[in-house]
């Protein structure tokens, strides 16, 4: 991958030319483009830093420097996730072009019509969308007794007192939750908000920071949940997580009743 993000970085470099950013042209250039000189000074990052990327030589890229380069080479929104992509990291500020804006809508709506509990989650595991069945299954979090303002699922299940009665084997299921969070991480566990997240659930929660340092890592899978309605009572659920074409930052997870 990190081949492919050099001739990336080259790509467009070579592309850019001095003028359209305020360099003058000066002599006349070998080749097309920037400088690597000129990219480095425009990043705040040194000349052997920008050959070195190019060359696809294993360096670290933080997401400032990410951040800097998209703007120095004038990436659109496309080709801006395209580079954290494909240096494995999360945008700290992800731009929402008009494209998303309508696939999130789309979203939304598409979770409303589901005939089962469903909702979608963002890349902290905030609730961005569900519907009314999801929001009458969990009272605590998606419901009408929420405290949560972000809702969000990670603090749900380690800071709310209910969720340990409401949750059928909460340890186990807890412990495999925080698998699944490290694993959809990966690199972008550094980067804001993810970061802030993870320091205060370790602040907030000893089962939360015993289960992070456990260093245990599970791809998130379908299954049976089992639940205990305050008013309903026992519930099961076979859970199927499904992610959502064009939005690699969202996934929707929906819910069918077992048959009793």
């Amino acid at each position: 991958m990190t081949s492919k993000l050099g001739a990336f970085v080259r790509a467009h470099r070579e592309r850019i030319t001095p003028k359209s950013i305020g360099l003058p042209a000066g002599e006349r250039r070998r080749t097309p483009g920037l400088r690597r000189e000129e990219l480095a000074g425009l990043c705040g990052v040194s000349t052997t830093w920008i050959t070195w990327l190019e060359q696809g030589r294993p360096i670290s890229a933080s997401t400032k420097t990410l951040a800097h380069l998209a703007t120095a080479l004038r990436l659109s929104d496309a080709e801006r996730t395209y580079l954290f992509r494909l240096a494995d990291r999360v945008d700290p500020e992800p731009r929402m072009n008009d494209l998303a804006d309508a696939k999130a809508k789309e979203v939304s709506r598409l979770v409303t019509v589901i005939d089962a509990p469903a909702y979608v989650l963002d890349r902290q595991w905030n609730a961005v969308a569900w519907n009314d069945q999801a929001a009458k299954l969990f009272l605590a979090w998606l419901g009408n007794e929420s405290s949560d303002g972000g809702r969000n699922l990670l603090q749900f299940m380690f800071l709310q007192g209910s969720a340990r009665n409401f949750i059928i084997d909460w340890e186990e299921r807890a412990r495999r939750l925080v698998a699944e969070f490290r694993a959809e991480c990966g690199k972008g566990m550094d980067d804001p908000p993810i970061k802030d997240l993870i320091a205060t659930l370790q602040e907030q929660s000893g089962e939360f920071l015993q289960f992070w340092n456990a260093q245990e890592v599970v791809t998130r899978e379908g299954g049976v949940r089992t639940f205990m309605h305050p008013s309903v009572g026992r519930l099961s659920f076979e859970q199927m997580t499904l992610q959502l074409q064009g939005r690699p930052d969202l996934k929707l997870t929906i819910l069918v009743e077992v048959s009793k």
